[in-house]
């Protein structure tokens, strides 16, 4: 089944026009629209499969940060990235807290984040929709891992919630947003990171940018819309930063879909280009990083 969003999310109004059509090239092959706010300029998949069923557009082998498989070049190249990319998550913590206390991942997948976490010294706890994903997290760190992120851990707050490329897929955007603000400490921190459709690849890919993720990805953030979203629930962006590596997969992903197999040649070269052009535009790499503390 699917839903239709009559208001955007983040300021409410209900003049909304098409952005873009986009296909599904990882599981359903099915088209889907993506709308834009005219009055805040947010984006996002209108109309898009309901809570309910959304789950048949995640089955494929190609969602591996659900799977530990390093079968084929491209979960390869994903697993010896990941080793490089989890120290970075792991030192920007550890650089934002002033001392090690307790994380909560949401989405935290086959939970190895949250294991690099544990074994620096964090008291972790992780949240996971994908059952296999959550059962081996939980296997992994011994510790709780929730299946919903409403309604889970309500007694408890946290010095450092993560949700790395989580925030778009989740249907209750605002009151996600609520619960986010009710269960960090007051002198905590929250990392959301998201794909940017302001970047140099998405510019080059167009309706074939793989970031776009219909109808996985159910919004699609600038860096003015997430900002306006989070400070409509009492946080303040304290911190932006790049995920440099994010175009390199991101166009090796849409390269695919252009032509049916990966043109790993240019995607080296546009994942360059991208991220040269962000340097000097405002910031506006493939994926972006953003730290925000309550207001």
């Amino acid at each position: 089944m699917v839903e239709q969003l009559q208001a955007c999310p983040i300021c409410q109004s209900q003049e909304l026009t098409h952005f873009k059509t986009c296909q599904d090239y990882t599981v359903s092959q099915e088209k889907f629209d993506i709308v834009n706010c005219k009055s805040c300029g947010f984006k996002f998949t209108n109309p898009r499969p309901d809570e309910a069923n959304v789950g048949q557009y995640y089955k494929s082998d190609a969602y591996i940060s659900h799977s530990n498989t390093s079968k084929g070049i491209m979960a390869k190249l994903y697993h010896a990235v990941r080793k490089y990319t989890l120290q970075g998550k792991l030192s920007l913590i550890n650089r934002l807290a002033a001392k090690k206390g307790k994380l909560l991942d949401v989405g935290c997948g086959t939970g190895m984040f949250i294991h690099c976490c544990q074994e620096a010294g964090w008291n972790v706890k992780g949240i996971e929709p994908d059952p296999d994903a959550g059962k081996f997290a939980k296997e992994l760190n011994k510790v709780p891992i929730e299946s919903q992120i409403l309604g889970s851990y309500t007694n408890e707050q946290f010095d450092v919630i993560t949700m790395w490329h989580v925030l778009e897929h989740v249907h209750q955007l605002n009151e996600t947003a609520n619960w986010l603000n009710q269960r960090l400490t007051k002198d905590g921190h929250l990392i959301i990171a998201v794909p940017n459709y302001e970047s140099k690849d998405a510019q080059i890919y167009q309706e074939q940018w793989a970031a776009y993720d219909v109808p996985r990805h159910l919004y699609h953030f600038s860096q003015k819309s997430i900002k306006h979203l989070m400070a409509n629930h009492g946080f303040q962006l304290v911190e932006t930063l790049p995920m440099k590596f994010d175009s390199f997969y991101v166009s090796m992903l849409s390269t695919k879909y252009q032509t049916g197999s990966i043109n790993y040649l240019k995607a080296f070269f546009d994942g360059l280009k991208s991220n040269s052009w962000a340097s000097s535009n405002q910031q506006n790499y493939s994926s972006l990083i953003y730290v925000f503390k309550k207001q």
